[in-house]
């Protein structure tokens, strides 16, 4: 078999956020289209998702959570910065928001970022090889300071750094979409030096805004391939390109199941989490990653191999 051009850890975001999506998460892996799952611990199937990936054999890491749901952390369920009167974590952009003005707790942050990981390894019996952010909210100023000290302290290897080539000819985007992610990756990019300070790891290319729900098409994902590829040394046959590709591949949650304490979102109970399946484990997408000599591995895997670790994005 000809070596890799690049290995692709495929992660599944949102394991555990209803029976649901951890089945078609699943289907997904066992059908070849995933290599790698994230958890969301304080979803309300996280204990079915921790066996099924155990019964599998999935490696999974922490997805972690500031933004949706309740905390882990008992202590910070009531009268906390992090949550609203009604107990509840402030959402996207409400937590984006308080955070502009000062109002969160970066100690209250670290009590539940520790918490997350404790009830991760309750649930799994190990810690997490990878850990990253439920709406990217570890790259945002200030957290991520404290999320890079507890992969530390903790030694996780392995995070998420979403900058993502080609996104900005991406002219499909809807406006408000392009605001967002070119937020995101602002964000992203003045984490590098401070996750490369406490000498974390990520792949060295991040790959998924542009394919996400029904944006995700085989030649979508032609194209992001193809910027991940250009990404490797032009003077070296042999270099292998690393690169991450988020993916919220499930079946559309019951109105009434689902998610971290308020029910399922709208993007969860629609039918881009099953298109995404679809197209995840089309017999086309197999065949060009076997035509572009592409690699499904886990985060582990990439031991070895060329993963960032310096300000060199």
């Amino acid at each position: 078999m000809p070596q890799a051009r690049l290995k692709l850890v495929v992660t599944g975001d949102d394991f555990g956020y209803c029976p649901r999506r951890n089945q078609g998460i699943v289907d997904c892996f066992l059908a070849g289209g995933v290599s790698s799952v994230s958890l969301l611990v304080n979803a309300c199937a996280a204990q079915e998702a921790a066996d099924l990936a155990k019964r599998h054999s999935i490696p999974i890491g922490l997805h972690a959570n500031l933004s949706e749901g309740v905390p882990v952390s008992p202590s910070l369920q009531r009268a906390s910065t992090l949550v609203t009167p009604q107990g509840f974590f402030h959402g996207k952009t409400g937590f984006r928001q308080q955070l502009e003005k000062r109002q969160l707790s970066m100690k209250q942050v670290e009590v539940e970022l520790r918490a997350q990981v404790q009830r991760f390894r309750e649930l799994t019996g190990h810690l997490p090889q990878h850990m990253d952010g439920h709406q990217h909210v570890h790259v945002l100023p200030e957290v991520r300071d404290v999320f890079a000290q507890v992969l530390s302290d903790l030694k996780i290897p392995y995070t998420r750094v979403p900058v993502e080539p080609g996104l900005h000819s991406c002219s499909w985007l809807p406006a408000h979409l392009r605001r967002f992610y070119a937020q995101v990756e602002k964000d992203a990019l003045e984490s590098i030096p401070v996750f490369s300070r406490f000498g974390i790891r990520w792949p060295d290319v991040y790959l998924g805004l542009t394919t996400m729900g029904q944006n995700m098409s085989v030649s979508n994902l032609q194209r992001a391939l193809r910027h991940a590829l250009a990404t490797a040394p032009s003077t070296s046959d042999e270099a292998v390109v690393t690169a991450e590709l988020m993916v919220h591949p499930g079946y559309p949650s019951c109105p009434t199941e689902g998610g971290c304490g308020e029910g399922p979102d709208d993007f969860s109970r629609s039918e881009e989490r099953q298109h995404e399946l679809r197209v995840l484990t089309e017999p086309g997408l197999f065949h060009l990653y076997k035509q572009q000599r592409v690699q499904l591995c886990a985060f582990r895997d990439l031991s070895g191999t060329s993963c960032v670790l310096e300000a060199n994005q």
